[in-house]
């Protein structure tokens, strides 16, 4: 695992992080969300845009740009917030453990990624059918 250029630091790294992106406002509190959960690691709120009839995102606290930028810089601890917090929101928050949901997590361009700040889409409120359109 590489080390981090700025260890020790408080949030996330990411050496090509957008500091003005749409999720670190909403974090700053420059932007409001529709707030369903917050704890040290994570914010969860409702997407403005859903995709389904429960659509909800969870962005970590730390300035990460992908998955494959927090699976490569968070340390245990943010990693381990991060999830236990999205799925808590999932079981907890939303109930949609007995009825089924989708976790997805986009990368860069071909994977349709929209903003540079790693985020979960969790969908759930009806059948969602196959995962990629045919």
């Amino acid at each position: 695992m590489p080390t981090k250029p700025d260890a020790g630091r408080e949030t996330g790294y990411a050496e090509n992080y957008d500091h003005d992106n749409v999720f670190a406002k909403i974090l700053r509190g420059e932007i409001p969300c529709n707030k369903v959960y917050e704890d040290d690691y994570a914010l969860a709120f409702h997407d403005i845009n859903p995709q389904a009839p429960v659509h909800v995102l969870v962005i970590p606290k730390g300035h990460y740009t992908s998955f494959d930028d927090f699976s490569n810089w968070a340390d245990e601890a943010e990693m381990t917030g991060f999830f236990q917090a999205a799925g808590h929101v999932a079981r907890e928050v939303l109930g949609l453990a007995d009825k089924g949901y989708r976790i997805l997590a986009n990368h860069g361009v071909e994977g349709g990624q929209e903003v540079p700040h790693f985020h979960l889409h969790i969908f759930g409120g009806k059948q969602l059918g196959s995962m990629l359109a045919k």
